[in-house]
């Protein structure tokens, strides 16, 4: 893509490097040529991205089934609201997908643009698979695309404790 104006001229190539400089993201570089200068300015910008960990086989009310792919996100640390400690998690939902199983084994860790992104829902029980505990949950992940406000797959935690 280029763009033009009195004073300068815009270049921006897409970057997607073998090894990512930061893991789980991917850039995007716009090169400024400032003609009054004479100078070239570079303007990195990162993209997160999420990684394909799995497969399940669903099925539909009408009997069919379809193959839902498993998304994971970028590792983050939470604090705890009962006892105040952090500890490491990943965001994970499901998205629909029109693969059958063989396939499916195939995408498992390939990289799609964007990230999981948490979604306010009705509240639902979910049991603690660790402790026993039962929880109320009013919250699902679901996968957002890179430049979309679109969300995909909503699922709610305990679903994921299935796979």
């Amino acid at each position: 893509m280029h763009s033009y104006s009195d004073a300068s001229l815009t270049i921006q190539p897409r970057l997607k490097p073998e090894v990512p400089l930061y893991p789980g993201h991917y850039y995007d570089m716009e090169l400024y040529w400032d003609l009054t200068k004479q100078s070239l300015f570079i303007k990195l910008k990162t993209f997160k991205m999420v990684q394909v960990i799995g497969y399940k086989e669903v099925a539909k009310k009408d009997g069919s089934s379809f193959i839902a792919l498993e998304l994971s996100g970028d590792l983050e640390l939470v604090q705890s609201s009962t006892t105040g400690a952090f500890y490491a998690t990943t965001r994970k939902c499901r998205i629909p997908s029109t693969f059958d199983a063989n396939v499916a084994k195939v995408m498992i860790g390939k990289q799609i643009d964007g990230d999981i992104v948490r979604v306010s829902t009705q509240p639902y029980e979910y049991t603690s698979p660790k402790t026993g505990e039962v929880l109320t949950l009013q919250h699902s992940y679901a996968y957002r695309p890179a430049g979309s406000l679109e969300l995909i797959g909503h699922t709610p935690v305990r679903d994921l404790e299935e796979a």
